[in-house]
Formats: C-alpha cells, sequence, structure tokens
C-alpha cells in the first residue's frame, strides 16, 4: 500500500504552488471559484485534500466559509504559511473517513485527487463520507480526468504526456488494476555537459465516468451535471476531463 503522506512531504509541498501559472492560473482559478460558490449557494464548503489551499482560499476570498480535511502535515503547513486556522480550519486524516462537521452545502474534490486512493472500495468510501457532511440536497463536485487508454499504442503500456525544457512527464498504464503512474522526470544540464535528473512518481487509479456515477449512486447521489471544465463547456467522448456534480436528495423526497 502506498503512504500518500509520503508522497505528499515537504519537498511535494515545497514545489507545489506555481503562483499564477499552470493550476494557479487566473484564467484556471476563476471559474473553478465561481462554480463552487455558485453551488455552495452561501453555505459552507467542505474541501477533501484542501492541500495548500489553491481553491480553498480564493473561495473563501469570495465570501464562502471552507473548511478543509487534509492527509498531508507538509501540505497543512504551507498552508498555513499563508492564512491561519480561523480563516480555513483543517482537520488532519484521509478523506475516506475523517469526519469534519456536517451539514455543509457543498463538498468538493479537484484536480484528479480522487485518484489517490488506489482501490475502488476506498474511492466508494471518499463519495460516502462526502454525504455523511452534507446536508439534505447538498451536492458533491468532483474534477476528474478521462483514463486516454487510445493513446496506447500495442505493445505499449505507456504515453510522453509533456516534455519541456528540464522536465519530462511519462505515464505508464496498468490496465488490469486501473493503476496510472506518472512520472515526473526533471533535469538541468551543467556547463559541463554532464546530466543530472530526479524522478518522482506519483501513482492514480483512474475511474471512468461510468464507474464514477455508480459509485455516487452506493453513497446515496445522483448525477446532476456535468462539464468537461470548470466554464461549463460541453461534456463529450472527446473530452480529456470532467467536473461532475452529485447531488443527495432533499428531505421532501
Amino acid at each position: 500500500m502506498v503512504d500518500q503522506s509520503r508522497l505528499w512531504d515537504a519537498h511535494a509541498a515545497a514545489e507545489y504552488d506555481t503562483p499564477g501559472e499552470g493550476m494557479f492560473a487566473p484564467e484556471v482559478l476563476g471559474p473553478t471559484v465561481e462554480l463552487l460558490s455558485s453551488l455552495a449557494d452561501g453555505g459552507r464548503a467542505l474541501e477533501l485534500a484542501i492541500g495548500t489551499g489553491r481553491v480553498a482560499i480564493p473561495l473563501r476570498e469570495a465570501g464562502i466559509e471552507v473548511t478543509g480535511i487534509e492527509l498531508s502535515e507538509a501540505m497543512v503547513a504551507r498552508l498555513r504559511e499563508k492564512v491561519d486556522a480561523q480563516q480555513v480550519p483543517v482537520v488532519h486524516g484521509d478523506m475516506t473517513t475523517t469526519t469534519a462537521g456536517e451539514g455543509f452545502s457543498l463538498v468538493y474534490l479537484v484536480f484528479n485527487t480522487i485518484g489517490n486512493l488506489l482501490t475502488q472500495e476506498q474511492q466508494v468510501e471518499c463519495f460516502r463520507n462526502a454525504a455523511r457532511h452534507l446536508a439534505p440536497g447538498g451536492c458533491f463536485v468532483i474534477e476528474l480526468g478521462v483514463p486516454d487508454l487510445r493513446s496506447l499504442t500495442p505493445g505499449t503500456g505507456g504515453t510522453l504526456e509533456r516534455t519541456e525544457p528540464g522536465y519530462l512527464l511519462v505515464d505508464t498504464y496498468d490496465t488490469l488494476r486501473q493503476i496510472l503512474v506518472s512520472h515526473h522526470v526533471r533535469f538541468d544540464a551543467p556547463v559541463d555537459g554532464s546530466r543530472e535528473a530526479r524522478m518522482d512518481r506519483t501513482p492514480q487509479r483512474y475511474i471512468w465516468p461510468s464507474e464514477l456515477d455508480l459509485m455516487a449512486q452506493l453513497a446515496g447521489f445522483t448525477l446532476e451535471d456535468r462539464w468537461a471544465d470548470w466554464d461549463r463547456t460541453e461534456f463529450t467522448g472527446e473530452s480529456r476531463s470532467h467536473v461532475s456534480v452529485y447531488r443527495l436528495p432533499t428531505l421532501d423526497r
């Protein structure tokens, strides 16, 4: 079993934030916060795997009361450099069993993080834990990539996903267990021509949208909306990711 708290250690926390760029870019965070604020509808929000507060802090600044659950103490320490515990309280623990209260209007889990749970059973328990935190009629939002198995050529088990100066991203697949491992290779080129490289690996269990919907049903949710991104672009068979909104029934149903 992979120890996720060791994967997301002080080194990972120190390199996680990229202010103004990548997933921290305004064009990414703006639509994310706007949609989550709308779904919270003035109520309280809970972020599972809150990390360094990439989404929680701007959501709090938008007027939504946000609480977090986070397994990595190093990631929380980085968050605490930005906001204190009164502004964004965080409960230490995993997202399948840890309790942070009840009566939330919104629970959300972004950037493929449900995949950090490496078994189907754990992923179902994550849905059930989200349901326990929500008030009747509350919603659970998940942002998740769509497995790109069509890019695998016969006889190969991996794909080159990204190449930049000093960085390569290679994904390998175990299609039997639905495990994807991202290999992050970072390297420099000293003036003497030698090469130094470091590789970090992050495993995930990938989930098909239909399987995710069944997990939701097991926890009492129904699918309300699914878009290709936070801008609410139509989700199609060619979409590489999705933002899915699941809703609990209200008391009068």
